[in-house]
C-alpha cells in the first residue's frame, strides 16, 4: 500500500488541534501535531513532513516566525497559514516569505481540502521535474520546455538521444503543440549550437517567394529586387534550419528542396553560381505526410529524405498533467509582463482548465491565460475569466438562458440556479455564495429551505 501523506498540525488551541487530526485522518493524512512555532521548527528538524498547516498567531513563537526558520531548514515543505480575518495582512507577508496559501478561521473544510490537495500536487510536480532534469543530464538544455507528463519525459529523452547527431528531423504533431520549441531544443542542445538557427513558415509565404526566401536572389532577379539577398539557407550555413509546415510547400518547390538536400548547394535566383551549404534540417508537419502522399500532395523521394528521424508531438488533451505548470508559467510570465499581482488560480478555475480538450493546443492555453490576466480583478484567475468557448465547454459549461423554462415558477428558477452554482464550484459553498452575490448564511438557509443540505 501508498504511504500516507503526514500533514503538521500547528496551533495553540488543543481543541482546534483535536478537530484537525480527526478530519485529516478521516481524509487519509497521518498527522503529527505541535502546540507552538517553536515545537514545530523542532519537529521538522527531526522528521519529514509532507505539508504542514499551521495558525499565525501562537503566544510563543508565531507562525510567521516559525514560516521563515523552516523555509530556511527546507523550502520544498509546502505550508499553509491558518489566520483570522483581522490578520490577512500578516498572512499576506507570510507568502511573500514562502507560504503556499493562507486559509481564514473559521475553515472552509471545502476549501481547506482543495488547497492541500493542491500544495501536494505542487510539490510533487517540483520533484518530478527534478528527477526528469536529472535523467536527461545537466548537458541537456530543455529550452524552456514545461512537462512533466509520461509523454513528454519519452519525448525529450528521445530528443536528448537525437540532438547530438546530424540526422534530418520531422516533427509531427498538431497545431499548437510546440514543434517549434523541440526544434529549438534539438538545435541548442547539438554541435551546431553556437551556429545559426533560422527558421521560415513554409505556409505564411507564397510560392514565387519561397524560392527567394529559402534561396536569396541576385539583383534585378524579378520585379523589386532591388538588390542580391541571401535566403535561409546560407543565413544557417553551420546551424540549423526549421522548416515549419513543410506539408503546404507545392509540389514544384518540394523538387528544388529535395535537390539541395541531396546535393547540399543551392542557387540564388536569377544567378548561377552554386553555393555549397552546411545546414541541418529540422521540418515540421501538421498534416500526415504519408495521406498527402497518396494524395499526390507530397512527394515520395522528399518523404523518405526528411523522414530519418521522426518525433511527434503529443496533443494537450493528452498530457493534461503538463496543464497546471503550464498555466502557472504563462501566469506567471502574463502577469508580470502587464504588472499584475496575480498569484494562482481558483481550484474551479484549474479543475475547468484540465477537463477542457484545448483542440488549439498549447497556443490556445497560452491565449487564454494572457486574456485571464488582462481581464481579471482579483488574486486569483476564476473561471469567469477565461474564454466563454472554454467556460461553455460541452455538457459541463454554465447553463445558458435556453436551458431554464421560462413557466418554472420563480422558486424552482433559483433552486436550479443555486445548485447549478454550487456544482461549477465544486461544491465549495463559500465560493458559491461569492458567485451568487449573497453571503454564506443565506446560502446556507437557501440550501437548508430547499433540502440540499
Amino acid at each position: 500500500m501508498p504511504e500516507k501523506n503526514t500533514v503538521l498540525v500547528v496551533d495553540d488551541d488543543p481543541a482546534h488541534r483535536t478537530m484537525l487530526r480527526t478530519l485529516l485522518a478521516g481524509w487519509g493524512y497521518e498527522v503529527a501535531e505541535a502546540d507552538d512555532g517553536s515545537t514545530a521548527i523542532e519537529r521538522v528538524h527531526d522528521q519529514a513532513f509532507d505539508l504542514i498547516l499551521m495558525d499565525i498567531r501562537m503566544i510563543k513563537v508565531s507562525g510567521l516566525q516559525a514560516l521563515v526558520e523552516i523555509k530556511a531548514f527546507n523550502p520544498a515543505i509546502p505550508v499553509i497559514i491558518m489566520t483570522a480575518y483581522s490578520s490577512v495582512e500578516t498572512a499576506v507577508e507570510a507568502l511573500k516569505n514562502g507560504a503556499y496559501d493562507y486559509l481564514t478561521k473559521p475553515l472552509d473544510f471545502d476549501e481547506l481540502r482543495l488547497t492541500m490537495e493542491r500544495a501536494m500536487d505542487h510539490r510533487r510536480l517540483k520533484e518530478e521535474n527534478r528527477l526528469l532534469r536529472e535523467n536527461l543530464g545537466d548537458h541537456f538544455d530543455r529550452q524552456n520546455i514545461i512537462g512533466r507528463s509520461a509523454a513528454m519525459g519519452s519525448l525529450l529523452e528521445t530528443v536528448a538521444q537525437v540532438a547530438p547527431t546530424e540526422a534530418t528531423v520531422l516533427l509531427r504533431g498538431e497545431s499548437g503543440t510546440g514543434k517549434e520549441m523541440i526544434a529549438g531544443a534539438i538545435h541548442f542542445n547539438s554541435v551546431r549550437k553556437d551556429g545559426p538557427f533560422v527558421k521560415i513558415n513554409c505556409a505564411a509565404i507564397t510560392e514565387t517567394l519561397l524560392e527567394s526566401e529559402l534561396f536569396g536572389h541576385e539583383k534585378g532577379a524579378f520585379t523589386g529586387a532591388h538588390r542580391r539577398k541571401e535566403g535561409r539557407f546560407v543565413q544557417a550555413h553551420g546551424g540549423s534550419l526549421f522548416l515549419d509546415e513543410i506539408s503546404e510547400m507545392s509540389l514544384a518547390m518540394q523538387v528544388k528542396l529535395l535537390r539541395v538536400l541531396q546535393e547540399r548547394e543551392i542557387t540564388r535566383v536569377g544567378g548561377e553560381d552554386v553555393i555549397k551549404v552546411d545546414v541541418r534540417i529540422i521540418a515540421a508537419t501538421n498534416k500526415d505526410l504519408l495521406e498527402e502522399m497518396e494524395a499526390g500532395r507530397f512527394r515520395e523521394d522528399l518523404y523518405y529524405r526528411l523522414n530519418v528521424v521522426t518525433l511527434t508531438m503529443p496533443p494537450l488533451r493528452e498530457r493534461k498533467e503538463d496543464i497546471p505548470l503550464l498555466a502557472q508559467h504563462f501566469l506567471n510570465l502574463f502577469a508580470e509582463r502587464n504588472r499584475k499581482q496575480i498569484k494562482g488560480f481558483s481550484p474551479q478555475a484549474m479543475d475547468w482548465l484540465i477537463k477542457y480538450d484545448w483542440p488549439g493546443n498549447v497556443r490556445e492555453l497560452m491565449n487564454a491565460i494572457e486574456r485571464g490576466v488582462v481581464l481579471s480583478r482579483s488574486d486569483y484567475l476564476d473561471i469567469q475569466d477565461l474564454p466563454l468557448d472554454i467556460q461553455n465547454r460541452p455538457g459541463e459549461g454554465p447553463a445558458s438562458e435556453d436551458t431554464v423554462p421560462g413557466d418554472l415558477p420563480l422558486e424552482k428558477v433559483e433552486k436550479a440556479t443555486i445548485l447549478k452554482a454550487l456544482e461549477l464550484a465544486g461544491g465549495n459553498k463559500s465560493e458559491t455564495a461569492r458567485r451568487l452575490g449573497i453571503t454564506r448564511r443565506t446560502l446556507h438557509k437557501k440550501l437548508k429551505k430547499y433540502g440540499a443540505m
